[in-house]
């Protein structure tokens, strides 16, 4: 398997919430639910040390996701 982390980052970084979703479920298997807490840490992390690349806001980001 191949690390798939730079590319899930660069979809949480861009907002791009559902193609992160995906690709977590596909390479951990994760059910939707572990999915989204997967995503909500990382989320976390890059925010912590990679607040610049950001596309949105933290007040933007997920605007209008429901899951």
């Amino acid at each position: 398997m191949t690390d798939r982390w730079p590319e899930i980052d660069e979809h949480i970084v861009s907002n791009r919430i559902i193609q992160a979703l995906v690709i977590l479920r596909e390479v951990f298997e994760y059910s939707i639910p572990q999915a989204i807490d997967a995503l909500s840490a990382r989320h976390r992390l890059l925010r912590e040390t990679r607040p610049d690349d950001f596309t949105a806001s933290n007040e933007e980001y997920g605007r209008n996701f429901y899951s």
